[in-house]
């Protein structure tokens, strides 16, 4: 019978013979679908399981994109300085996030977010230990953690989150003591700012303590980041002094940085990272929320960069590219604490104080002699304190968008009093004070035992040579090296009143 078929298939056309092995197939895949129909249906994830997964995305997304904002730090701190310090300022901004995963992950993690009083967590949580059944959220929750129980995401996601903002107030700090500080005596610094400084006022205001049940209110972190980097900032800049050459005969001489190209980059990187950083604070896929954030946040930044230039031109005389730069920056961070909480008319009002308070907050600390070669405390400090206290003034209050049913009362300027306004002043003042006083105890530690700035000939000589025994542009034509301190504060600076600075 086969030998049949054989010679039945052979008398086909070629056609014909090609269609057999189709209709065999076509034959065996409607037996299995019939099968498979009869077989009971494999049950899918739950609406709560969805919503588990979707959360955790956006703050791991969110969470990347302020950990891209490293790249953005790095350009920016390292055009804004000298060509002979490059290698040293991309050192420290990138071995920093590396220390701060260990040391937030170590102690700081705990110290802050863990259940504890009012000033201080107590109930562990180091090493990322301890009892916790994230991501259940409310009531549910039970666990150390529980100022973090508002968020329905595993608490790898939660550290993760908190982890990129930790860093990123220890990078702040790099930028105000670049081109002097010894390189031991920084890494020892950031440590000790993410473990212990940073969680202590983080604990106050996110952790549950009292700024938080005073009513103090901090969104994504003008004052839990920005301010207390700015305020450790200043103090290491002020404890090191100006760098050779900066101030001379009663008058400030600028030192410009040697790359405006990568500093611009690194200004725009920053400016995407915002958009994990501000909108990534809701650690909720809330599209109404996100949505809103990145737009207040980016009207914030945008008027910030054009009335810093606006005010720049009219004040120095030129559209400082550096000041355009300031601008953004500070627009960024003064809608940092309020951009969930305020309109986008708000949001525009914000930065624009910011643009302005920016250039003469440069031009101030220039006065009296705070050696800032980046700007940082005039961008994260001073505009920080601003955004924070923009709380108070701009809020709509609970209940006017649907993210915000709690929050901060309804602002001064929108009708609400001083209601809002009084916690804002409270916290700002009393992180202020706790931070300097953390801070100078740090710092003073370190000058006494192994002292924070570089000898004057590896100042003149460079950080890179001094510190690393290397060269960013190695093999490239430079100009000749004086070889004595006279000489160092000579080279590249340019005349009086020039307030070339960044970031």
């Amino acid at each position: 019978m086969f030998k049949q078929l054989q010679i039945a298939i052979k008398r086909l056309s070629p056609s014909w013979q090609a269609c057999i092995p189709l209709a065999t197939l076509v034959v065996l895949t409607w037996g299995y679908v019939a099968v498979a129909q009869d077989a009971p249906a494999a049950s899918g994830p739950t609406t709560a399981e969805l919503k588990v997964a979707l959360d955790t995305l956006w703050v791991a997304i969110a969470a990347f994109l302020v950990f891209f904002m490293n790249a953005g730090f790095c350009m920016l701190e390292t055009g804004f300085c000298r060509e002979k310090n490059a290698v040293n300022v991309l050192a420290k901004n990138l071995i920093v996030f590396a220390l701060s995963t260990i040391a937030f992950w170590a102690i700081g993690f705990g110290l802050m977010f863990s259940n504890g009083n009012g000033f201080i967590g107590i109930s562990g949580g180091f090493f990322l230990s301890g009892a916790d059944n994230s991501p259940a959220t409310g009531d549910a929750y039970q666990g150390i953690f529980s100022s973090l129980n508002w968020t329905g995401v595993p608490l790898s996601a939660k550290f993760l989150f908190q982890l990129v903002f930790a860093g990123t107030a220890a990078t702040i700090v790099s930028g105000a003591v670049a081109e002097r500080i010894k390189f031991v005596d920084f890494l020892i610094f950031s440590v000790l700012l993410v473990g212990i400084a940073y969680p202590i006022t983080g604990h106050w205001i996110w952790g549950g303590g009292w700024l938080a049940k005073m009513g103090f209110y901090d969104f994504a972190g003008s004052t839990v980041v920005h301010s207390v980097g700015g305020w450790a900032a200043l103090m290491g800049a002020a404890f090191l002094g100006p760098r050779l050459g900066k101030y001379q005969d009663g008058q400030s001489y600028a030192m410009p940085g040697h790359n405006m190209s990568i500093a611009t980059l690194g200004c725009l990187i920053l400016w995407l990272g915002w958009f994990g950083f501000n909108p990534g604070s809701t650690m909720a896929a809330d599209a109404n929320a996100i949505t809103h954030i990145a737009l207040t946040t980016n009207m914030a930044g945008a008027v910030g960069g054009v009335v810093a230039t606006t005010v720049a031109w009219l004040y120095l005389g030129k559209p400082d590219l550096s000041m355009i730069i300031n601008g953004i920056l500070a627009g960024l961070v003064a809608i940092t604490a309020s951009c969930a909480y305020v309109n986008v008319g708000s949001a525009f009002i914000i930065g624009l104080v910011a643009g302005v308070i920016v250039v003469f907050s440069v031009t101030f600390f220039d006065r009296i002699k705070i050696d800032d070669p980046v700007g940082a405390t005039s961008v994260h400090l001073v505009c920080g304190v601003w955004g924070t206290l923009a709380v108070g003034l701009f809020s709509v209050g609970p209940d006017v968008y649907s993210w915000y049913t709690s929050g901060p009362a309804k602002g001064l300027l929108l009708g609400g009093g001083l209601t809002q306004v009084i916690p804002q002043v409270v916290g700002i003042l009393s992180v202020g004070g706790i931070t300097v006083l953390v801070s100078t105890i740090f710092w003073l530690a370190l000058k006494s035992t192994l002292g924070i700035r570089v000898t004057p000939e590896e100042e003149v000589v460079g950080l890179d040579i001094g510190e690393h025994g290397m060269e960013a542009y190695s093999g490239f034509l430079k100009e000749a090296r004086g070889s004595n301190i006279q000489a160092a504060g000579d080279r590249g600076i340019s005349k009086p009143g020039n307030f070339t600075t960044g970031f």
